[in-house]
Parts: structure tokens; sequence; C-alpha cells
């Protein structure tokens, strides 16, 4: 039960993965707590609440950010993603989680929410990585299980497939 009065929440109106979502925020409540227990977005993962380990990592207008390092009243208005948006429309996974599932790039799956959506980002940016591309955006996340050999194969393979993907040309009627 809330033991703040109730001038103390705050309405926070957001964007999350597409869909304009309103919930209320204590003043010192974290994004992270505030996707998980308000707005039910319980993909991000809470590891270290330091801003560490990345399994909190959502991306804030784009660009990949520790949701346990930012406070709900911050992103009021915002555009916010997480691991529930990755998807395609129709459910099916998306390039790279598709290789994630293929490269076995997950085991316990606590750190993975957070390196899809820190590779998302990263990929929609700099679409051709090398390995040490790679390695460097992973040294903000802790795995305890993969040993990253498969998270890195399924990163380079998933930019190469996306690269491709991006370079078709068009279907034009004639090929319909």
């Amino acid at each position: 039960m809330n033991t703040l009065p109730a001038d103390s929440r705050h309405k926070i109106t957001l964007e999350l993965n597409g869909d304009r979502r309103t919930g209320y925020a204590e003043p010192r409540m974290l994004l992270s707590d505030f996707l998980r227990h308000e707005l039910g977005a319980t993909g991000t993962h809470v590891g270290c609440e330091h801003g560490v380990c990345g399994a909190c990592t959502v991306q804030l207008d784009g660009l990949p950010a520790r949701s346990c390092l930012t406070l709900a009243l911050q992103v009021d208005g915002c555009k916010i993603n997480t691991v529930e948006g990755l998807s395609e429309s129709d459910g099916r996974l998306n390039i790279l989680q598709q290789c994630f599932r293929k490269h076995h790039a997950l085991q316990c799956g606590f750190c993975t929410a957070g390196i899809l959506m820190s590779l998302d980002s990263y990929l929609a940016t700099y679409p051709n990585p090398t390995e040490a591309d790679i390695h460097e955006l992973l040294s903000g996340h802790l795995c305890r299980c993969t040993g990253y050999a498969p998270i890195i194969a399924a990163a380079c393979e998933a930019a190469q497939l996306m690269q491709a993907a991006s370079s078709e040309p068009p279907i034009t009627q004639d090929q319909k």
C-alpha cells in the first residue's frame, strides 16, 4: 500500500514500445521500477542497481540508457523501447533475436534483454561492426553464463543479415 500522500506521486506519460502509456511515480522511483511495477514491462531486468551490469538497459529516445540510474520523472514525454518491443509486429522474432536463438547466445537469459537493447541501437547506427566493436559494446554488460563468444557470433551475423536486408532493391509492381 502506498504510504505517501497522493500529491507526492507524479503523472508520467511516455511512449513505450510505440504505445502511449501513463502511470504514476514517486519522486525517487527508478525507471526500471516504473517500467516493471507500474507499466508491467517486466522484460527489463534489474541486476546490480549501480549501472554496472547492463541488465536494465532500455532505449531512451533511441539511445541505450541504464534504467536503474534514471528516475521515472526524467522520462515524462520520452520514447522508451524495451525488449518487449523488439519483435516484429506479427510477434515473430526480429533478426537480432533470431540470431541469438540460432547461436545459443543466452543461457539463463538475465542479461539478454539489456544486451539486445544495446545491440539493437548500436547496429542501427553502425551497421557494419567489427568483432572488436562488438567486444567494446559488450564491455558494458555482464554475462556470467555464455563466455560472450555466442553473443559476438550472433551480433556479427545479425549485422550481416540486417545489412543485406536493407540493401535489397524494393519490390516493384511487376515482381509481385
